[in-house]
């Protein structure tokens, strides 16, 4: 068994259980690589031995059984840059709050190495939309891609941004907004779903636009497929908006059009028969708390 392991170095009260998922590792003689920087974050709190390490450059690759995360949603967003097209399957162990991601109580973070070796599991594949452009924005360059959503959003103003958008070429509308949000199926239950957007099941081939406290109160999030090319221009009274993948964020100049389309390849999550997408949407939805039920 082959095992990387990341987290934030911020949270330093998910190590006791990160330990607890050493030791399970280390019952079955698994191979463990720890990120470098949470590696030396655990050497200096709790002067564990040294592990071998990976980066967001080298040290991963497709032989490795599981990619675990700990902490909240944001982290595994994060991991999906170290993982990339690996094909390494993630699971999140949740030491946050909600965690429509992070599924897995931290509490029972033995059970992600002993319900792996059982089989009860199965791999859930999530798209990811990725964003291209005729110039180049720096902060995008090596990884133009996300896992929840796209987001563009005014900059440096308190006034709407208007979002001209097409859909394969076709003119849709105008969006006069604070923003719009392109989301995958994972991403629904996030930015999207507080703005409104529906709730999608995570292998729908679909992606929803969603926008963010529209001026034109006709306007409502659209779900299309996920063949579709979307294109977008923004302008607006400053000079620039901001355009952000998941958690990365960068600032673009208006005018500037931005096509956002499916990924070529897929991340793999690992789905515990003991803690379903359903369960999780009961369980952080409060769907079924009505005493009517």
């Amino acid at each position: 068994m082959k095992v990387a392991i990341y987290g934030q170095t911020y949270q330093d009260n998910a190590l006791d259980y990160v330990v607890e998922l050493l030791n399970e590792l280390q019952k079955v003689d698994a191979v463990i690589r720890i990120e470098d920087n949470f590696n030396s974050f655990l050497k200096a709190n709790r002067g564990l031995n040294n592990y071998e390490t990976f980066t967001d450059k080298k040290g991963l690759d497709g032989s490795f059984d599981m990619f675990v995360s700990f902490g909240g949603d944001g982290t595994v967003l994060r991991a999906t840059t170290f993982v990339k097209n690996t094909g390494i399957p993630i699971v999140g162990v949740n030491t946050g709050r909600l965690g429509f991601l992070s599924t897995f109580k931290k509490e029972d973070v033995r059970k992600v190495v002993q319900e792996f070796l059982k089989g009860d599991y199965s791999l859930v594949e999530r798209s990811l939309v990725e964003v291209s452009t005729t110039f180049e924005i720096p902060e995008f360059k090596d990884l133009n891609f996300a896992l929840n959503e796209v987001t563009v959003s005014r900059k440096d103003t308190t006034s709407m941004i208007t979002v001209e958008t097409f859909l394969n070429d076709e003119y849709l509308t105008s969006y006069w907004a604070d923003g719009l949000i392109i989301s995958t199926p994972t991403g629904s239950t996030g930015y999207s779903l507080s703005c409104g957007g529906p709730v999608i099941a995570p292998t729908a081939k679909s992606l929803v636009l969603t926008p963010i406290a529209p001026h034109n109160l006709n306007a409502r999030p659209l779900v299309v497929s996920d063949d579709t090319v979307i294109r977008i221009k923004v302008s607006g009274r400053e000079e620039n908006h901001l355009v952000s993948l998941d958690s990365r964020i960068a600032s673009v100049a208006n005018g500037k059009e931005i096509c956002i389309k499916k990924a070529p390849f897929t991340v793999k999550m690992i789905e515990y028969t003991s803690e379903s997408f359903l369960k999780t949407l009961r369980n952080k939805l409060l769907w079924g708390e009505d005493k009517r039920n």
